[in-house]
């Protein structure tokens, strides 16, 4: 099909534009043959007419389908040209933030400007040991197929990274190695990558400048050989550099500078150490000023001074050195202020004293008159003399720059030099990789000598790598057997020609360069004459005569020749170099002592290394020729050699080709500009790579995944069992040009467009498929519509009719009702009408009659009030005028009878006067006393009847009576008594007066006081009622506060609970990391244990002929058991004649690695331990301030519990000091000697070092158990201490308050709370006293006690060194003695109290009465013991006389005694196994060392080879030989570690003998006679427990071996599974027909297509179940099992997900729904073997919800919500991650917008996760092993005869 065909309406091309390079357009219409114009519409709307050139005819190139767009491999393209590699790369690098790319063999590297999360250790892995089209394009995966290849092919590599300054080259050739140096595991050990990175900052101090397009530009090229020795570990490397811009040093242009270690240097002027140098400002020195631009943004020069410093050290540079090298430095810095004044046209002079060249001379340590003077001179030599010539101005100063530049390149090839030194390995190289690092293809405004040597470097380059192309087009031809025909590719070798070739442009600058009168005009004209219009590649600008141009493989460019021959020449003075070697500055003079040794990357040498420039000043006469001769090889020759030679390394290696591309010049992250990426790739030759490919056939497919692509343009019948006939017979009916194909071995080649063509016919046959799809699919939805709204129509109509009948219905009802209702309205009205007129009538009639009847009666109540008016005037006036009568009646009489009242008035005056008068009077006084007299006797008449009525006045009658006989008293008193009387009189009238007055003023004050009272009480009233408002509100606020409390304690409850709760996942967290170390530690110590035993064998392999008198053991047993020896009640002097006696063997010397980092781990541990300490008082302070917060409320700790805290912390701080002393004693072990064998296994040091490690790791998790322990202490006692129920008593005291109205009360009332206060306190403080003094008798009785147990203990020892009878004397004896001393003590205690000593004799008696008891079945024990012994000593002496009666003397020498066989009664065993001493090699033997999992496990019961250890053990336990014990359980662990290692690979073997371990282990929990382990026994097997020793240190040993074992047995079912996972759960298809195959690229990848030798998921389930069987029938615990199963879960779902991560292609839908699939089916195995609740599933979930991701709609932000609550288990990174590399497989499917990813970040910026990329597939899951006790007897158990223990006896 020709390809004019596919221009079709709506085809997509693209066309040139000047802004973005090509825009994408669409076709309005088909493209015939001849058509000039051509109607396109671009994306934004626009339509135009697209002209074709009347020339070439070309079409517009064709656009690339939407799925193949963002493909990995660029030649996976169905369309090669410029325009679809620079679109795909542009969405790679702004849609799915993907840098690299492939495009062929060539990695296309796009800065970012943004630190990315894909370089680390995990992405290594990821990695390492891939195929390189498997994953996603990494320069990982370049490292990676170089490393391989190595390995393989046993051929050198080279990894040429190349690109413009920016570009990001370093930063790509550095983590090529830091990958080298991960993979070959030698990270740790050679730190090659660390010592290059390290030198990173001085080469780019020394080397790097700011340039205007990038702030750390690389100023020179460099090659980095990495080596590596048989093993492929690197061991070294080396360093070539090339062409340094020395020029840079002198000159810099605009907005550029020198290199950073000046301004680094000016920067800390003001350091101490830098005062000699006399720095300042970078401003002050003509080098560093020039380019206007001394600081870099983001940039303290200063901190890259220190930077460059601790650099410099690492790599063995040191101080003096150092201060060497900025010496010269500055002196360059001072050298270039040195000013010279013109005495004429041709001679000039330095001012005296001149201050910069006399800095320039103490620093360089040479004379100030010799370098002044040849800074002004030069000398001549001819053939007959020499002679000195002064220069000018103009040349003193270029003369003073070229020593400047000489000066630094020696320095610079001397820091190189001694980089080198530092990378130099001893080992011998047995293969390399280098990296070259080189500049790009360079054009700027202007371009001189140092751009022609980098463009010249990239031509060789660009032909190096098109040949490697085109090498491998056609090996790849050949192997297919395809017919090879000539690729017409560009070559550039004319350019190369042109510059290097004879009479070439080098050549004639060199020629040039020899002229005596040489210039930079005459080297151009005879340019112009030599090749302007000869060669097509050589042109000459039109307004200048001082350039030309040369049109090289990316573009042209034009060279300016000014300066060409004095860079060439790099002229320095012989006299000014001789100034220099006689410096008195030793590092100066060593730059130029021989020029042969000054290395220099522009010239070749026997090292690899290139020569910057030389300069032939030879201090003797005989090598003066030889130094003339040197002198003339000008740079640019020099740089032709080292090119020269830099190819032939790189053609003698196979190459890998990294190209960086610079996004844009602003170094803004992720912006694209189309201009500079395109001249970018023009430059680095990757369009030239696609333009070779799409010359042949770019496109090849296998034909398995042509067939599963195609397979729908196929039909059954064409479909034949042979899959390659079957693609021939398709592609010969579709294409029918057979040029545009061609079938190889495996493989269909197709040429450009005929995979679009092919795509384009699937896509129509799917789309004519999917339209018939839809077509039924729509028809029947519609059929289904239709009948649906037919049938809803029916049942409308039928509900309407009804309704419309219901209707009818009840408009008749209402009808018949409303004439009803009108009827009874009607007769209503009428009838209320007739009320209400006769109601008015009536109200009428009423008001009439009242009206009438009230003007009548108001008539007559005038009439009456009228006649009642008359009648009171009428007496009125009777009555004033009766009065006005009677007045003047009286009036007239009271004048009267004054008048008679005057008249006797004078008689009476005028008889008082007279005598008879008296008489008169006294006649009637006598009168008067008779009458008195009489009324005396009557009132003694009334006295006495009074006093016969009231006795108790008789004494006052009698008295009255006694006055009253005496007449003349009596008359006298009688006398005086009248005369009072009036007086009396008198008084009383004033007395009624003044009571009047009283009386008036008390009724008025008792008005007031009524009145007050009234006051008062209404007062109280309202005080009453306030106070029962407030009482109201009190109530409220009390109900509130109540509330208020309740719930605020109900909310601190709750916060403690969850405080509690995470504290609790916090600590079981930690536990578990802390677990995670533990156990990682084991590993790593098992890896080192291992290479030990690995490198003592290679010393023993190596040492053929042993010393004399040296004899050799067992390494193993002998290393491994002095590494194991732990005593569990054994004493050191027991230990010690034991050790005395094993053989001296040499050890070689412990890795120091091992024991710093044992010692490391000590302090990490001893530093948790402080910080949890830290942390427990921290948490008894917030206790104590808890505490006296709530004294008031909460009653007061018990003081046991504070001791018990107390004695706690003091235990931790005993603990301290005790871990403190272990490393002094641990110190001290290691400084008493300095051998090599101090820190060898099995020395002191390192047993003190073993046994505190060990220590110090059991004594942490006794530690974290007190922790754990005491907080919950804490937390019951904070629950425990729960305020007073507040609440009812202030309800009481409220209630209280109420009833008590006066506030006298309340008073009284707080005075007494005061009181009982008071009392309170009073009781608390005696209570606090008396147990203060309980806790000081405890403490006195525990002391006591501890001083008791101490000797206790001492007698326990010394009885314990006595034979048995002794000892039970001694303890019967030492029982007196203390009951005697205790029977004196509790005499003289209870001296005054008898009934208590009564009490404690009774208690003593019964005490004494129990002891008897207990020595009396002691007796018989002993006498029943030693019956037995006496029957066993008598059958074994019958025995032995009956051997040796039948048996002669000669015999017992000669033969050896065989065991006879003698048939015993069947017996009560015990469950112990005996064997002899020197049987242990043999029963390890076995029983471990040659047993086979595999019969064990089908033919016996599971454990057994544990139980019968076990049994051993006990045996030994029973007859109390600790070093049976030992020796046994040492050999033990020893040969079960020989056999893991020797057999380690296998899973049955790991699993037996972890089933195994773990079995022992609860073996030794079982019987070991605690109560915890003992509470599951029988009471059969508690009689079984061990007696005289505690195994508890090796039970921790087993522990750890069981630990060790687990990881083992991790590593290898990893190991089995790993190269299952990704084919199983990614690449095969389970679903068939879901996936569909892309179009491949070159770098193929694994067929999804399940072959042969491909894993399925069915193969990971089988696997799975083997692993399974194998361990139910090896009798793993069930819970170990869970464990197993969830670890292998965990590393099956981070495999799958790390690649799924890593792969474009397979984030899909379909892909999705292919991992769910997988997922259910390993979910449903688990239901099978009954493993749900084992954790596994959970493993799976990041894996499940990955998929799910793939899944989902992602669109709106409904979905963005939806996905962010989904993907909890996933990272941000992760999801971000998997939405950028979302790939549609077909058309139909979209891809996720731009939009869509930042809402999902946006969302997720709050969520706190990793930002790790990947999951960490090498992590293993913390083991435990609870605790399963055997139900199984002991004494039951049989031994199989096949396991050739006969040597063994059942006791």
């Amino acid at each position: 099909m020709a390809i004019s065909e596919l221009y079709t309406k709506c085809a997509r091309v693209w066309i040139p534009d000047p802004e973005e390079v090509w825009k994408s357009a669409e076709l309005l219409k088909d493209y015939k043959q001849g058509d000039k114009v051509i109607q396109l519409r671009l994306e934004e709307g626009k339509e135009l007419e697209y002209c074709l050139d009347p020339k070439t005819k070309e079409l517009p190139h064709l656009r690339n389908p939407d799925i193949l767009v963002g493909e990995n491999d660029l030649t996976a393209l169905s369309y090669l040209h410029e325009p679809a590699v620079l679109h795909n790369l542009k969405v790679r690098f702004i849609d799915s933030k993907l840098i690299y790319t492939y495009c062929g063999i060539v990695l296309v590297a796009i800065n970012p400007y943004e630190q990315l999360p894909i370089y680390g250790e995990d992405i290594i892995n990821a990695y390492s040991g891939q195929n390189m089209g498997d994953m996603d394009p990494h320069i990982f995966a370049v490292a990676e197929e170089a490393y391989k290849q190595m390995a393989r092919d046993e051929r050198n590599q080279s990894i040429i990274v190349s690109g413009e300054s920016g570009a990001g080259k370093t930063v790509s050739a550095k983590y090529a190695m830091r990958y080298f140096a991960t993979v070959s595991g030698s990270a740790s050990e050679a730190n090659v990558e660390e010592k290059v990175l390290a030198s990173n900052p001085i080469m780019e101090s020394i080397g790097n400048a700011k340039t205007t397009r990038n702030d750390n530009s690389s100023r020179f090229g460099k090659y980095i050989e990495i080596g590596f020795d048989k093993r492929y570990r690197i061991i070294g490397a080396n360093m070539r550099t090339y062409l340094l811009e020395k020029s840079r040093v002198v000159f810099q242009a605009e907005e550029e500078r020198n290199y950073h270690i000046f301004y680094q240097l000016c920067a800390s002027a003001a350091l101490p150490e830098f005062k000699t140098l006399r720095l300042g400002s970078a401003n002050y020195f003509h080098y560093t000023k020039q380019g206007g631009s001394p600081v870099i943004d983001g940039i303290d020069d200063a901190k890259e001074m220190v930077h460059t410093r601790q650099a410099c050290t690492l790599l063995g540079i040191n101080d003096l050195y150092q201060m060497g090298i900025f010496r010269i430095l500055a002196g360059i810095l001072h050298l270039g202020n040195v000013g010279f004044t013109s005495r004429d046209a041709d001679s000039c002079t330095i001012p005296h004293k001149h201050e910069p060249l006399t800095i320039f001379c103490d620093l360089m340590g040479v004379e100030y008159q010799e370098m002044s003077h040849w800074l002004c001179h030069r000398k001549l030599a001819t053939a007959s003399e020499t002679y000195i010539k002064p220069i000018s101005k103009l040349q003193a100063i270029n003369a003073r720059d070229a020593l400047a530049k000489h000066i630094y390149a020696k320095l610079f090839n001397w820091i190189v030099d001694h980089v080198n030194k530092a990378l130099h390995s001893t080992i011998k190289q047995h293969s390399f990789i280098g990296v070259l690092d080189i500049y790009g293809f360079e054009t700027f405004e202007i371009n001189s000598f140092e751009q022609f040597c980098i463009n010249y470097a990239n031509e060789k380059l660009q032909q190096q790598f098109n040949m490697h192309v085109f090498k491998l087009e056609q090996e790849e031809y050949m192997k297919e057997q395809i017919p090879w025909t000539l690729i017409d590719f560009y070559d550039n070798q004319p350019c190369i020609n042109l510059i290097e070739a004879k009479l070439g442009i080098l050549d004639l600058l060199d020629e040039e360069c020899k002229m005596p009168k040489g210039s930079d005009d005459s080297w151009a004209q005879k340019l112009y004459n030599t090749h302007l219009k000869k060669c097509a590649l050589f042109e000459k600008p039109r307004m200048s005569n001082k350039a030309f141009i040369i049109q090289h493989f990316a573009d042209k460019v034009e060279y300016q020749c000014e300066g060409f021959l004095e860079k060439n020449k790099d002229t320095v003075y012989e006299e000014q170099i001789k100034v220099l070697k006689s410096s008195k500055f030793k590092m100066l003079s060593e730059l130029f002592q021989d020029e042969e040794k000054a290395l220099s990357p522009t010239s070749a040498t026997p090292s690899g290394r290139t020569l910057l420039s030389r300069t032939a000043v030879k201090p003797t006469k005989d090598k003066l020729g030889q130094a003339s001769k040197e002198h003339k090889k000008t740079v640019g020759h020099q740089f032709r050699n080292s090119l020269h030679l830099l190819m032939e390394t790189l053609n003698a290696t196979t190459p890998h080709y990294v190209r960086c591309i610079k996004p844009n010049d602003f170094k803004f992250p992720f912006t694209f500009d189309e201009k500079r990426a395109v001249q970018q790739l023009r430059a680095c030759g990757v369009l030239e790579t696609i333009r070779i490919s799409a010359a042949g056939f770019p496109s090849r497919w296998t034909y398995q995944e042509f067939f599963s692509r195609y397979r729908v343009l196929m039909k059954q019948k064409d479909v034949l069992s042979d899959r390659k006939q079957t693609c021939k017979n398709l592609l010969e009916k579709l294409i029918l040009n057979k040029d545009k194909y061609q079938f190889g071995k495996t493989k269909i080649f197709f040429r450009a467009g005929q995979v679009a063509y092919l795509e384009k016919i699937r896509a129509d046959k799917l789309r004519v498929a999917c339209i018939r799809i839809q077509k039924t699919i729509r028809g029947w939805l519609m059929r289904k519509k239709y009948l649906r709204m037919r049938k809803a129509a029916i049942t409308i109509q039928r509900y309407v009719r009804g309704y419309q009948a219901r209707c009818y219905a009840k408009f008749l009802r209402r009808t018949r009702a409303a004439i009803i209702i009108q009827k009874f309205q009607r007769m209503y009205v009428v009838h209320k009408r007739y009320h209400l007129m006769r109601a008015a009538t009536i109200v009428l009639q009423s008001l009439l009659r009242g009206y009438i009847a009230r003007n009548k009666y108001q008539r007559m109540l005038r009439e009456h009030k009228a006649i009642i008016i008359q009648k009171h005037v009428r007496g009125w006036l009777a009555r004033v005028c009766y009065r006005r009568s009677l007045k003047a009646i009286v009036y007239l009489q009271c004048c009267y009878r004054r008048m008679m009242a005057k008249r006797e008035l004078k008689k009476l005056k005028i008889e008082a006067r007279s005598v008879e008068r008296y008489k008169k009077l006294n006649i009637g006084m006598e009168n008067k006393i008779m009458q008195l007299q009489r009324k005396v006797d009557e009132q003694n008449k009334d006295y006495k009847s009074l006093l016969e009525k009231l006795t108790n006045l008789e004494t006052t009658y009698n008295t009255e009576t006694e006055k009253l006989r005496s007449d003349v008293e009596r008359l006298r008193m009688s006398e005086e008594e009248a005369k009072n009387a009036t007086n009396r009189v008198n008084t009383l009238q004033e007395e009624i007066t003044r009571l009047r007055k009283e009386l008036h003023q008390t009724q008025s004050e008792k008005k007031t006081i009524e009145e007050w009272a009234d006051k008062y009480k209404q007062e109280t009233e309202q005080l009453v009622s306030e106070l029962k408002e407030q009482n109201t509100l009190l109530k409220k606020e009390k109900e509130e506060l109540n509330r208020f409390i309740h719930d605020q304690a109900k909310e601190m409850t709750e916060t403690m609970e969850k405080k509690l709760v995470e504290e609790t996942k916090q600590l079981e967290l930690d536990l578990n990391d802390e677990r995670l170390r533990y156990q990682n530690l084991l590993n790593e110590f098992s890896r080192l244990e291992e290479r030990y035993e690995d490198l003592k064998d290679d010393v023993n392999l190596m040492v053929s002929i042993p010393k004399p008198g040296h004899k050799r053991t067992d390494s193993t047993h002998s290393s491994n058991e002095s590494e194991y020896t732990f005593s569990s009640e054994i004493t050191e002097t027991e230990d010690l004649p034991l050790r005395m006696e094993e053989p001296s063997e040499k050890k070689a010397p412990l890795d120091m690695s091992l024991f710093l980092k044992l010692q490391k781990r000590v302090t990490e541990l001893e530093q948790e331990k402080q910080s949890l300490q830290d942390e427990l008082d921290r948490k008894e302070e917030q206790a104590l301030r808890t505490k006296t917060r709530e004294e008031e409320e909460r009653p007061p700790m018990r003081g046991a519990e504070l001791e018990y805290e107390s004695l706690k912390r003091q235990e931790l701080e005993s603990e301290n000091k005790k871990l403190k002393n272990e490393l002094n004693e641990l110190q001290k072990a290691l400084l008493e000697k300095s051998s090599p064998e101090v820190t060898a296994p099995g020395a002191p040091a390192y047993r003190v070092l073993l046994d505190q490690l060990t220590s110090v790791s059991e004594e942490l998790e006794v530690r974290k158990e007190e922790v754990l322990i005491l907080r919950s202490q804490l937390v019951s006692q904070k629950e425990a201490i729960q305020p007073k129920n507040t609440m009812t008593d202030s309800t009481v005291l409220l209630e209280d308050v109420q009833k008590m109205k006066d506030k006298g009360e309340i008073a009284q009332a707080y005075i007494g709370l005061k009181e009982t206060n008071r009392l309170l306190e009073s009781q608390l403080q005696s209570q606090k006293k008396s147990h203060d003094n309980e806790l000081e008798a405890l403490r006195g009785e525990i002391q006591s006690l501890k001083e008791e147990n101490n000797r206790q203990q001492q007698l326990l020892a010394q009885n314990l060194q006595l034979p048995p009878e002794a000892r039970i004397e001694a303890s019967l004896q030492h029982e007196i003695t203390r009951l005697t001393n205790e029977n004196l003590f509790y005499e003289e205690l209870y001296a005054d109290d008898p009934m208590k000593y009564q009490s404690y004799r009774i208690s003593l008696y019964k005490r004494m009465i129990d002891l008897m008891e207990q020595l009396e079945k002691q007796d018989k024990t002993v006498r029943k013991l030693k019956k037995q012994l006496k029957v066993f000593a008598k059958k074994i002496g019958e025995l032995e006389v009956g051997q040796m009666e039948n048996i002669s003397p000669g015999q017992i020498i000669d033969e050896p005694i065989r065991p006879v066989n003698i048939p015993r009664k069947e017996k009560d065993f015990q469950g112990m196994l005996e064997y002899k001493k020197d049987d242990e090699p043999k029963l390890v033997k076995n029983l471990i060392l040659d047993l086979k999992p595999r019969g064990i496990a089908v033919n016996m019961i599971p454990g057994l080879p544990a139980y019968i250890l076990f049994m051993c053990v006990r045996h030994a336990d029973y007859l109390n030989d600790d070093q049976k014990v030992r020796s046994l359980l040492t050999s033990t662990i020893n040969g079960i570690k020989k056999v893991l290692k020797k057999r380690g690979d296998d899973f049955e073997t790991v699993s037996f003998w972890l089933s195994n371990t773990c079995r022992f282990l609860h073996c030794l929990k079982q019987y070991s006679g605690e109560e915890g382990f003992m509470k599951h026994n029988t009471p059969r097997q508690n009689e079984h427990c061990l007696t005289n020793f505690d195994l508890a240190e090796y039970r921790q040993v087993l522990s750890d071996l069981a630990i060790q074992i687990y990881q083992q047995l991790v590593r290898v079912l990893e190991n089995i599974l790993q190269p299952m996972i990704v084919s199983g759960m990614l690449e095969h298809e389970t679903i068939q027909g879901v996936s569909g195959v892309k179009p491949p690229g070159l770098r193929k990848r694994t067929s999804s297509i399940a072959d042969e030798g491909t894993y399925t998921l069915d193969s990971i389930i089988r696997q799975l179940n083997s692993f399974h069987i194998v361990m139910c029938q090896h009798g793993m615990d069930p819970e170990l099992i869970k464990q197993v199963v969830k670890q292998t879960f965990y590393i099956t779902g981070a495999v799958t997900l790390n690649n799924l991560l890593l792969r474009k292609d397979m984030c899909s839908w379909s892909k999705g729904m292919q991992i769910r699939y997988n997922v259910s089916q390993l979910e449903e195995w688990l239901r099978d073997k009954n493993l749900m609740n084992s954790g596994a599933k959970e493993t799976l979930e990041p894996l499940i919800q990955a998929a799910q991701l793939l899944q989902v709609k992602k669109k709106t932000d409904e979905d963005a919500e939806a996905i962010c609550s989904m993907c909890n288990a996933l990272t941000t990174a992760q999801i971000v991650k998997v939405l950028n590399l979302y790939t549609p497989v077909n058309e139909f499917e979209e891809r996720v917008s731009i939009s869509f990813i930042r809402t999902i970040q946006m969302r997720l910026r709050d969520r706190k996760d990793s930002p790790q990329l990947l999951m960490d597939a090498k992590h293993i899951f913390p083991v435990t092993f609870p605790f399963n006790p055997s139900s199984l007897a002991l004494e039951t158990i049989q031994i199989p005869a096949s396991l050739g223990l006969a040597f063994i006896s059942r006791v």
